[in-house]
């Protein structure tokens, strides 16, 4: 099935130039074909060319499908990218598969890179998205320091489940499997924090414990952030299945 991203302005949707390319030079598709789009926020339209354009394409909305490959949950992941962007990038195309609604990238005071770009990162999850069948395409938020995320944490769901994942043990805040945790937890906003190379710092930690995350770990291995950070988006995927 090939899926196609644009704008929809009431029954007519509108292909950027890329995706104009990609539909009428690259697949050939012609005036009058029947083509499949998903707007990003969760439906898919079934729409008949109406100007096959490659700078431009247009097409007719004939039938919406809202939710269109969604999941019955909604998660955030805020994970530090890793020294060596490729693997931070794997994550975002591998968590976008099985399902994400946001993804949050973050500075600690142990990362290793401190700056990232977000654009990149939104083409990536487009292409997986499309790539897996979904009509949702998760938000890739701009980067922020651990300590402006864990203090805006007022702000996001009241009643969600909010774990951290990180190394050392703490004998007054003992660490859960996250698949305890998740067993426990009968909502469907969840949001999960994974650390940088060196881990969160013990000051990053409490600042999570006192924003109300449950510290969790994610089995025996010692695992890498991008492993760690797709690892945790699997057990929630699987945990609603």
């Amino acid at each position: 099935m090939e899926l196609f991203y644009g704008n929809s302005d009431g029954d007519v949707v509108r292909l950027s130039p890329e995706e104009s390319g990609h539909c009428i030079r690259v697949l050939r598709h012609r005036l009058g074909d029947e083509i499949f789009v998903i707007d990003g926020a969760g439906t898919l339209l079934r729409c008949t060319l109406t100007l096959d354009d490659p700078r431009g394409a247009s097409a007719a909305v004939v039938e919406r499908f809202p939710e269109w490959g969604g999941h019955p949950y909604r998660l955030t992941v805020g994970c530090c990218p890793t020294k060596n962007l490729d693997r931070f990038e794997w994550f975002i195309e591998k968590a976008t598969e099985l399902g994400i609604d946001e993804i949050v990238p973050l500075i600690g005071d142990r990362s290793e890179r401190r700056i990232f770009k977000s654009d990149r990162a939104r083409r990536l999850a487009l292409s997986a998205t499309k790539q897996s069948l979904k009509a949702r395409i998760p938000t890739i938020a701009d980067p922020q320091s651990v300590r402006a995320f864990l203090l805006s944490a007022g702000s996001r769901c009241a009643g969600e489940l909010r774990l951290i994942a990180y190394c050392f043990e703490d004998d007054a805040h003992p660490r859960i499997s996250i698949k305890d945790a998740l067993a426990t937890y009968d909502g469907r906003d969840i949001t999960i924090l994974i650390g940088p190379e060196g881990d969160f710092s013990p000051e990053e930690a409490n600042l999570a414990l006192n924003a109300g995350f449950i510290p969790v770990h994610l089995g025996p291995s010692r695992l890498r952030t991008e492993t760690a950070a797709v690892t945790a988006t699997a057990a929630v995927y699987m945990r609603y299945l």
